[in-house]
């Protein structure tokens, strides 16, 4: 997307929406985020469907695993009672909140929540909440204590934020008195919980500096937290939030691994997004999350595979949803969000390679200074309508990646010179370790800049 389209998609949604839309901040800095943040890789919790008992203890006794396969930051989707009223499915969606300062009992106690975090901070792990800042659920309280907190429709009815959002109420943040209520509970939260952030749902919809004012008031309880904006919204990165979904490219990645688009697509879109964000924005970069179809229903195990190499090596700061890393998946392909349908953590008996992969890929960004903050730098190779090449420099070290976006091998070419010792982390079926040795030296390595990729296969180089 060119930057025109850019600007005319922000002020179309925020026309829509009825905000203003996002001022030029292409020649302002980003945020100032503490550097734990962009070494970080967020893991996304539906608690719902973490475990068979759905709660947060099961979470909290899952913690160690969690520590060793080398997450940072635990995002939980809303924790709140979910409104009955209007509901979607059998159950309700997590994003129609009932009451802003209630825990769901479906998930546990008050002390049940406490304790999870309690027990995330000794092992050095980050957590932060979902806020649905933007609606509640039709049985919210504040619908009958606080009416004109709600955005009205011609006759004065109160009305959904969306038309397609039936099971939602929408607020209004005109009104001073929501933007206070908003604000209060938030610093609650983070006053009786401890807790490190928030990820604020669908954050573009909500104005600018109402999240500003947040953010500032938020951080005289607690500074150094961790805002994650669920928009793409150049100037929500400015004062508001450390980082925002990185949405332009996940659909680029999308249509490349689909074959509907060249894969040098994804780099238009890098470099059209990095025009008009402000300088050193922090964007997360994802492969599947709750608002997807799960990425091995929509590229396969091998092309799965490849999508999340790309987020793992890309700049930014990249996300795990829970299961991706065993490789669950679910019969129709779309995380259930309204009803119960716990992640299957068997799946590692017949696809071995995702809990290996997620380990060793984490572990390699974790030892890389380049992966976790260096600088990118796009190359061209022999046929960039289906193949990523780009290279990551921090200091002295430098890597090069290369990522076959489709399922037909590569034999051809990078533009580049040097010396190289591949790094590529093994992620193959369970074998003896000497076996292994020797399966991955016997890989094809011509040398670069030739270079040969498999299907759907990634390969990671290190500079000499």
């Amino acid at each position: 997307m060119n930057f025109k389209s850019i600007i005319l998609t922000v002020f179309l949604a925020s026309c829509v929406l009825g905000q203003q839309p996002s001022r030029d901040v292409s020649k302002e800095t980003a945020r100032s985020s503490q550097d734990w943040i962009r070494d970080a890789v967020i893991y996304q919790i539906w608690q719902r469907a973490y475990s068979q008992k759905g709660d947060f203890n099961s979470i909290t006794a899952d913690l160690d695993r969690l520590k060793t396969l080398g997450v940072d930051v635990l995002w939980l989707m809303p924790v709140h009672p979910i409104g009955q009223l209007k509901k979607k499915g059998t159950i309700g969606s997590p994003y129609a909140v009932q009451d802003y300062y209630g825990v769901n009992p479906d998930y546990g106690t008050p002390a049940d929540l406490k304790r999870l975090v309690a027990e995330a901070h000794k092992r050095g792990l980050k957590v932060i909440i979902d806020i649905v800042a933007n609606h509640t659920a039709w049985d919210n309280k504040l619908i009958m204590s606080n009416p004109e907190f709600y955005k009205k429709g011609e006759k004065g009815e109160i009305v959904p934020p969306v038309a397609d959002w039936a099971d939602v109420a929408g607020l209004d943040y005109s009104k001073r008195a929501v933007r206070k209520y908003m604000i209060e509970n938030l610093k609650s939260w983070v006053r009786d919980y401890d807790l490190d952030g928030f990820r604020c749902d669908v954050a573009l919809m909500i104005p600018t500096d109402f999240w500003e004012e947040a953010r500032a008031e938020v951080d005289k309880i607690k500074p150094n937290t961790i805002w994650l904006a669920e928009a793409e919204k150049p100037d929500l990165l400015v004062k508001a939030f450390d980082l925002d979904y990185g949405w332009e490219f996940h659909h680029a990645m999308d249509k490349a691994i689909h074959g509907t688009a060249p894969a040098s697509a994804v780099r238009k879109v890098w470099e059209d997004q990095r025009a008009v964000f402000p300088k050193n924005a922090i964007r997360m970069r994802f492969s599947d999350n709750h608002d997807e179809r799960r990425a091995i229903a929509r590229f396969g195990e091998k092309g799965a595979l490849a999508a999340q190499a790309l987020m793992f090596t890309m700049d930014g700061v990249p996300l795990v949803f829970n299961g991706m890393e065993v490789g669950d998946t679910t019969e129709s392909g779309w995380p259930a969000l309204f009803e119960k349908m716990p992640i299957f953590w068997d799946t590692k008996a017949r696809r071995p390679e995702f809990p290996r992969f997620y380990k060793e890929m984490i572990a390699l960004r974790k030892s890389s200074m380049a992966l976790r903050r260096g600088e990118l730098t796009w190359l061209r190779n022999s046929d960039e309508n289906r193949v990523l090449t780009f290279s990551r420099k921090s200091g002295n070290e430098e890597l090069l990646v290369a990522i076959n976006m489709t399922n037909a091998p590569f034999f051809g070419s990078v533009e580049t010179a040097g010396n190289y010792e591949e790094i590529t982390p093994y992620y193959g079926e369970p074998m003896p370790p000497d076996d292994a040795k020797a399966q991955k030296a016997a890989q094809p390595n011509v040398g670069l800049p030739t270079l040969h990729l498999d299907g759907f296969k990634f390969r990671i180089f290190r500079r000499k």
